[in-house]
């Protein structure tokens, strides 16, 4: 498959990669491009940001949740059509799994997938020093796949300075994004939730995009995007004969966690999804067979959730008559007895785990994990795997024993999940395409059918 992408790395976290990123997004959008952006890592936020604000279409890239050859199917599948597709980095370009890996790393993903890189380099406090940080990660692996960089905060004066030392190096000088405080993107605005915040951020996007229409050569960039050689990768696996089902999926302010790419293999294998809102409807769809409650903010909007009193007991109800039902940490949330906002205060949920969860101060049990059984099950059997991560700053009083969740470096590990008839809830998020043989028992157990 032909298709033009680049890569956009940087040394570190913090380096400006979002921001820089994100404004040469809706630069491409407003020249008419159709564009798409993936991210790397298990990232849901960046990409409902670069939907929601900037308006492109947008999904995640991972190499612990996939393999190579499913990255690849993925990257093309949703690539299919656009005219650019743009990758955005975690953290630093080499920092991967662990300490001393480069595994799953942006680096692996940028070389998966054949793509030029663009190294984002913040020079705030340098000069020519910056070319020494680029020397040594063009140079730390041969096969970096750097091809341009894209210095932050540089004023013009020192870029042009430097612009012919970059194309001695044999990389090409796109441009540099000068110190721009109040067009800044940070971390705490790719979680928006109100429609305030996106009327504001979508100005500043504008701005940035005008700003970077002046400072980087796009013709360069489009340019080497084209470069990038077809990509070969294996056709979607055959799909088994599965029964036609339709599931309700939670999904509005509070429950937004979805993974294009779990929603996709559901309806590949013969689900129609069901949108629904547990804030503003009143009862889960009349005709859906099973429930999937994914994660979100519920503790943002816990007294609307609460006050909704139909809702919570529509689904519980359809819990306790049978209804199979994926829950994942906000939506496992959900189904507590009593949910703590971020006030303090505690609200009343669905009840139908007899459980309370509260706010911490820290990142609880954070990261990515390997899931197994702790005896057998109708979604996961024994010696059956899923691969899933944590991220949440709430606790709960029960999180479930029926799983067994292993870090992938390193010896921690710990028990999670319940697994209770028709239910499986707990703070995992689940990667689906990691193990399609779950997906499709769930749905089997949708349709009436016993395994």
């Amino acid at each position: 498959m032909h298709s033009p992408r680049l890569v956009f790395a940087a040394p570190s976290s913090g380096s400006g990669k979002t921001t820089v990123t994100c404004g040469i997004l809706q630069a491409l959008k407003n020249r008419g491009m159709n564009v798409f952006s993936f991210k790397c890592g298990p990232d849901y936020i960046d990409p409902m940001f670069q939907e929601k604000v900037i308006g492109v279409r947008s999904g995640t890239l991972d190499l612990f949740f996939s393999g190579e050859d499913t990255l690849k199917r993925l990257f093309c599948r949703n690539a299919e059509g656009s005219d650019i597709s743009v990758v955005e980095g975690v953290m630093g370009f080499y920092d991967g799994l662990g300490s001393d890996t480069d595994r799953a790393s942006t680096y692996h993903v940028a070389k998966v997938l054949q793509a030029p890189v663009i190294l984002i380099v913040n020079a705030r406090g340098q000069a020519l020093s910056t070319l020494a940080e680029l020397d040594g990660f063009m140079k730390f692996r041969p096969d970096s796949g750097i091809r341009g960089v894209i210095f932050n905060q540089m004023s013009e004066h020192v870029f042009k300075a430097l612009e012919p030392e970059v194309r001695r190096m044999g990389i090409l000088p796109i441009g540099y994004l000068p110190k721009v405080s109040d067009l800044v993107i940070e971390s705490r605005h790719l979680g928006l939730v109100t429609p305030g915040e996106i009327d504001g951020l979508s100005d500043r996007l504008q701005k940035l995009a005008e700003t970077l229409e002046k400072t980087l050569d796009f013709e360069a960039l489009l340019k080497l995007s084209a470069e990038a050689p077809d990509l070969a990768y294996l056709p979607d696996p055959d799909i088994p004969d599965m029964p036609r089902t339709k599931i309700a999926v939670a999904k509005d302010e509070a429950f937004c966690f979805l993974y294009k790419d779990n929603l996709a293999l559901l309806e590949s294998l013969g689900a129609e999804l069901l949108y629904f809102s547990p804030i503003h409807d009143q009862t889960v769809p009349d005709e859906a067979q099973g429930l999937l409650l994914p994660g979100g903010y519920p503790e943002l909007y816990a007294k609307e959730i609460s006050e909704n009193v139909s809702m919570l007991e529509s689904v519980a109800s359809a819990i306790r008559s049978g209804m199979p039902c994926l829950a994942e940490c906000g939506g496992f949330l959900y189904l507590h007895k009593e949910l703590e906002d971020m006030d303090g205060t505690y609200w009343p949920m669905a009840g139908v785990l007899d459980a309370k969860a509260w706010r911490t101060n820290r990142l609880g049990r954070f990261g990515y994990i390997t899931l197994a059984s702790n005896g057998d099950n109708w979604l996961l059997p024994e010696g059956e795997q899923i691969r899933a991560h944590e991220f949440h700053y709430y606790e709960s009083s029960d999180c479930g024993t029926d799983l067994h969740a292993q870090k992938p470096t390193g010896s921690r590990s710990w028990d999670c999940i319940h697994i209770k008839g028709n239910l499986m809830a707990g703070f995992p998020h689940m990667f689906y395409e990691s193990d399609p043989k779950f997906v499709e028992r769930f749905l089997r157990r949708c349709a009436g059918e016993e395994e």
